[in-house]
């Protein structure tokens, strides 16, 4: 196996006086998950990379009426909706018994719901109200917002955690009065994003913008609703994003459970809230069934990545979540779907031009990066939606040779050398990769109680 020997394994974390959040269900998990796999190398990389968005990313503030998170995504100063999400998604079934984690992750809430409030669509934001190197971009910038590129998935993932916490956590706390009004500027942003005459525009002159003067190409009405930019910071191409849709008709739907669990009474602001939820949820799921889907030979239906309800299509896959190899991940669909198979064929595939192979290996690139590179969080992705052994233990090999030493997932790597990768500190591509290997613990141990060389 390339990479340090067991003997050369220095824990890659930092000491314990300057971790930035330490919880003691999830240190627990660290160490039985470490005792249970058999590679020196991969348990090694599980202990640095699981715990990496506590260690290093977490600002815990309890010092007001009610607790306050921000988490960065790591080597940029700022936070994303969908990554501090992410970067926290796995440690929600810990809140159950841990109170500590518990009113951390009520902090990210209420301080997600005020960051909504402020601009639904933004997708990253400073601790602080003030203005950032983007202070320049052509759109509409207020103090507190490091970025506005408007991607659909930002507050899909707001409403993916609030309802994580209400699962796992079982508490109600942070959905207060400014959740509540967070809540109204999400209907109100995606309603307004249904729209071909939307209000929003983004031109950035140092950056690739939606054309016509930053308001992206044309659509029409169909149900689904608009992004200007894929998760992987990328400007799309046809306005309808298929993944983060049918991530929308997920989130709105458990939204409207959240809301009637909340407030059942007839009448109720919220009651009436979580109806307009379902009508949009529905409204989006007919817009897939109508567009999304394509006829990609005699008989065989896959989804598309962009359409814009005109027919025009894009036939392919990117590694960011949410991307089409995530929709069972999601919850959109079951991995057994004959629809997802035939799409995820595609996109694992060389008709997928993202799809990278070279000396490495094979994986999920992106055009964010050179089309050399494959991205870690596709080949997590691959892995934690595969039903086949081999495939899982073929993409925890390809990621054990990315880290190069550094005993951590970067954002990609070149695919015929590990060494040429972007983002040494990546916070969501550390914390997926533990929610990964808590994944193959939890249901198929086998595959990491032994050496992973072949």
């Amino acid at each position: 196996m390339n990479g340090p020997t067991a003997a050369s394994l220095p824990t890659r974390r930092p000491p314990p006086s300057r971790r930035c959040f330490q919880s003691e269900a999830v240190e627990s998990a660290l160490a039985d998950g470490a005792r249970r796999i058999g590679d020196p190398v991969l348990a090694w990389l599980f202990t640095n990379t699981f715990p990496n968005t506590l260690d290093t990313t977490v600002t815990f503030d309890e010092s007001g009426e009610h607790p306050d998170t921000f988490v960065v995504t790591g080597d940029i100063p700022a936070m994303w909706l969908r990554d501090s999400t992410a970067q926290v998604w796995p440690f929600l079934p810990f809140t159950a018994t841990d109170e500590k984690l518990r009113r951390m992750v009520e902090g990210l809430i209420r301080r997600q719901a005020s960051c909504v409030q402020l601009d639904p669509y933004a997708n990253a934001f400073y601790r602080e109200p003030v203005f950032g190197e983007w202070r320049n971009d052509q759109t509409e910038m207020k103090p507190g917002v490091h970025e506005r590129k408007w991607e659909l998935d930002s507050p899909l993932y707001f409403l993916r955690l609030c309802r994580g916490y209400r699962h796992h956590a079982g508490a109600f706390a942070p959905f207060d009065a400014t959740w509540v009004a967070a809540l109204h500027s999400i209907l109100d942003c995606l309603r307004d994003q249904q729209k071909d005459d939307h209000r929003y525009r983004f031109v950035r002159s140092a950056a690739k913008a939606p054309p016509h003067a930053g308001r992206g190409n044309p659509s029409r009405y169909c149900g689904l609703v608009r992004s200007a930019y894929r998760p992987s910071d990328d400007a799309c191409m046809f306005p309808f994003l298929i993944p983060s849709n049918a991530m929308a008709v997920v989130e709105l739907r458990a939204t409207a459970g959240l809301c009637e669990e909340l407030h059942p009474q007839p009448g109720d602001d919220l009651l009436r809230m979580a109806g307009e939820f379902r009508t949009l949820a529905e409204e989006i799921e007919k817009g897939i069934r109508a567009f999304g889907l394509v006829e990609t030979g005699p008989g065989a239906i896959e989804f598309a990545y962009e359409v814009d309800g005109f027919g025009g299509r894009l036939l392919m896959d990117d590694a960011n979540t949410p991307n089409l190899l995530s929709l069972p991940y999601l919850g959109y669909c079951k991995s057994q779907d004959p629809v997802y198979l035939r799409t995820r064929a595609r996109v694992l595939s060389a008709a997928n031009p993202y799809f990278v192979k070279g000396a490495l290996g094979a994986g999920l690139g992106s055009p964010h990066v050179s089309r050399k590179h494959v991205w870690p969080m596709g080949l997590m992705m691959q892995a934690i939606t595969s039903t086949e052994d081999a495939e899982i233990t073929a993409c925890l090999r390809l990621l054990v040779k990315a880290h190069t030493a550094t005993g951590f997932m970067h954002e990609a790597f070149h695919v015929d050398d590990a060494s040429n990768f972007t983002r040494p500190w990546f916070a969501w591509a550390n914390t997926l990769f533990g929610e990964l290997i808590l994944k193959v613990l939890a249901e198929r141990p086998h595959l990491v109680e032994g050496p992973l060389d072949p």
